[in-house]
């Protein structure tokens, strides 16, 4: 059993996703300073805050933190975006190489379209 859980954790796959996930909570933490210490800024500067944190609603004894939650949505939409970007910029290279979601599907085309060939000379 020790063994293959060693096999297991030695595969491609599983090393692929530990760097992947080392290499997203390095990104993470260079989206979060660029949001605190540039956006954020830009933001102190047009509204006179830092951030949106103090922004609050008090209902009764609680408290609703909207602010954090701008703060997070702000951050939250800069790293969709960075990613839609990495992505689409993958997806060109890919496809250039071809290699991309659609020489796949050209690909796919082709078979189909020699089998119906060699079904009609069949006939």
């Amino acid at each position: 059993m020790l063994k293959e859980f060693k096999e297991f954790l030695l595969k491609g796959n599983l090393i692929e996703i530990a760097v992947g996930l080392i290499l997203a909570l390095a990104f993470s933490a260079v989206v979060t300073s660029f949001v605190n210490d540039i956006v954020m800024q830009i933001v102190a500067a047009v509204f006179g805050q830092p951030d949106f944190s103090s922004l609050t609603i008090d209902i009764g004894d609680g408290r609703i933190r909207y602010g954090a939650f701008l703060n997070a949505l702000i951050a939250f939409v800069i790293i969709g975006f960075v990613l839609f970007l990495i992505l689409k910029a993958y997806n060109k290279a890919m496809e250039m190489a071809g290699k991309g979601p659609e020489a796949d599907e050209d690909e796919e085309q082709l078979v189909l379209l020699r089998e119906i060939r060699d079904a009609l000379n069949r006939r």
